[in-house]
């Protein structure tokens, strides 16, 4: 008997399995997905309103204990082979972070620059998150490159940077500085007749970089993970109003000799606990005079331009070199909304790559190019969208109206605080925070009443500060433990200000009567390993004549 064997590629003989067949809905973005993802975000935000609240900011409880019943609440940290279900997956979901979260809008929440964001912004952040699109090409999101250079120009406008400014968006503040200074780093290179990014840094003469002490430590960062080292930093001290002393500044860059490398001058607009602004034009005539890229970390005080009353404060702004962005902050985004812009599109050159899965010359050259060459970023989610909705939905009048009631909000916890003889105001309220401590009865009890405090409002749910270290008495003296209103609830009130300097003075005067009685301790906060933060660094007295080498300058 002759038998025949089929060629093995004989569709017969394959008999291949079935695809698995999936629901019209399954995938965000078709539109049965977009019907279907907003019908669950509905049955979610149900769920949300419906979970159990502890009345305050924070969950009532430790910590420890509060974590421990989040994790509860999502069962074994185990992948489960079969899931529950969409809806069941987004109700606990929705209970947890309901349940064990913080309550920005919660009219007593009021430690960080974490703002309660807009609901316009939030919607379209889900609505771009649909799309999934991406900046780095313009077949991964065409519509989203367009949305980020609106923005881009949008916010280049407002900051009056000229014709050929140019930006990006960012993970957050930290990470606009770092490209910042990478950007500076590289153009004082190339003045050099050097490439940094071919050849590395180690050949740059002693490069050094300036910004005030109360700057903010993401500049120390930034010169770490660039190769130019934490010791390139020069911290300049601030005046009596805590802003850099631009004489220092012009001193310092006389005194540099060819052994090193001014990068950049690194101004603040907005500093995270005082909100200081640097006297900005100052500083860019300074830099403009010695060739230096001047930057402004305008991550907290950008936001100040959208009002007609603060933004005269930013003056200057226009005269700098790059700028740092962050609408996570003063601008209501959710996290994280931050841009990079420059004042001229061709400082981004270094960042310049061709690869040839993404943007090919010939492909770039016919208009088929992305934002590749503006970030150090590849895949990079359409931040802008939310920011964009955010812009053409209040406008600047809208924004500058929630800036003026924050900002109102942070004069009227000013006066209250100046008007409690237990407190002592410690910064006024440049922007929206306010800087405060409570005077215990024992002068040797201050630090650790006000650190208390502040855990005792936490653990009770029933208010948010924030905390802060300020040295009081001028350079040298110790830093003491500061409380700290940052106001960012444009629907909050004076009546609610009230309440919590009212949950403040409470929870300070029972830890005062917690206290009472216990062996006295003179006890100064321990130094920082790092102190080039806000919080480390403060003013000198205004009355103290300047150092030695600040003098002979």
């Amino acid at each position: 008997m002759t038998h025949t064997t089929p060629h093995p590629t004989t569709p017969a003989r394959l008999s291949p399995d079935p695809l698995p067949r999936f629901a019209p809905d399954l995938l965000a973005g078709s539109p049965d997905g977009l019907l279907a993802t907003s019908t669950a975000l509905a049955s979610a935000v149900g769920a949300a309103l419906a979970a159990p609240r502890s009345g305050g900011p924070l969950p009532v409880g430790a910590p420890a204990d509060v974590l421990r019943s989040a994790a509860d609440a999502l069962g074994p940290a185990v992948l489960p082979l079969v899931g529950v279900g969409e809806d069941a997956a987004l109700h606990r979901l929705a209970r947890v972070l309901v349940g064990h979260g913080v309550d920005l809008a919660h009219p007593l929440a009021a430690a960080h620059l974490q703002p309660p964001p807009l609901a316009v912004a939030v919607a379209a952040d889900a609505l771009a998150s649909a799309g999934n699109s991406s900046l780095d090409t313009y077949d991964s999101g065409p519509a989203t490159l367009a949305v980020e250079r609106w923005v881009v120009g949008a916010l280049a406008g407002l900051a009056g940077l000229g014709d050929r400014a140019d930006g990006v968006l960012t993970p957050g503040g930290s990470l606009s500085n770092l490209l910042a200074l990478l950007l500076a780093r590289d153009a004082a290179a190339t003045r050099l007749g050097m490439d940094v990014r071919r050849d590395g840094v180690a050949a740059l003469p002693g490069p050094v970089v300036l910004c005030s002490e109360l700057a903010h430590f993401s500049v120390h960062r930034a010169c770490a993970a660039l190769g130019l080292g934490e010791c390139a930093v020069r911290p300049v001290p601030v005046d009596h109003r805590r802003r850099m002393r631009v004489d220092v500044v012009a001193a310092r860059l006389r005194r540099l000799g060819a052994g090193h490398t001014p990068l950049a001058i690194v101004a603040t607009a907005g500093s995270t606990d005082f909100g200081v602004v640097d006297p900005l034009p100052q500083l860019a005539e300074v830099a403009a005079e010695h060739g230096v890229w001047l930057h402004v970390d305008a991550a907290y005080g950008f936001g100040a331009l959208f009002s007609e009353r603060l933004a005269p404060r930013l003056a200057g702004l226009e005269l700098a070199d790059s700028v740092t962005v962050d609408l996570h902050k003063l601008g209501w985004q959710p996290a994280a909304a931050s841009a990079l812009l420059t004042a001229d599109a061709s400082a981004f050159a270094a960042l310049d790559r061709e690869v040839a899965y993404l943007n090919p010359a010939d492909d770039s050259l016919a208009g088929y190019d992305g934002l590749l060459g503006r970030s150090l970023q590849t895949t990079r989610r359409p931040d802008a969208v939310k920011i964009a909705a955010t812009l053409l939905a209040h406008g600047r009048h809208g924004l500058g109206r929630m800036v003026d009631a924050c900002h109102a909000l942070a004069g009227h916890a000013q006066r209250r605080i100046a008007a409690e003889p237990e407190l002592e105001l410690v910064g006024p309220a440049e922007l929206t925070t306010v800087v405060f401590r409570y005077r215990a009865p024992d002068p040797a009890w201050d630090d650790d009443v006000n650190a208390g405090l502040r855990r005792r409002l936490a653990e009770e749910g029933h208010a948010l500060v924030g905390r802060t270290a300020v040295r009081l008495a001028g350079p040298g003296s110790p830093r003491r433990v500061c409380l700290k209103f940052t106001l960012l609830n444009p629907t909050a009130t004076r009546e609610d200000v009230d309440a919590l300097v009212d949950a403040v003075l409470d929870a300070a005067r029972a830890c005062v009567a917690g206290r009472a009685g216990r062996p006295r301790r003179d006890r100064a906060m321990p130094e920082p390993v790092s102190d080039a933060t806000d919080a480390a660094l403060t003013t000198p007295d205004p009355t103290s004549a300047l150092t030695t080498e600040e003098g002979a300058a």
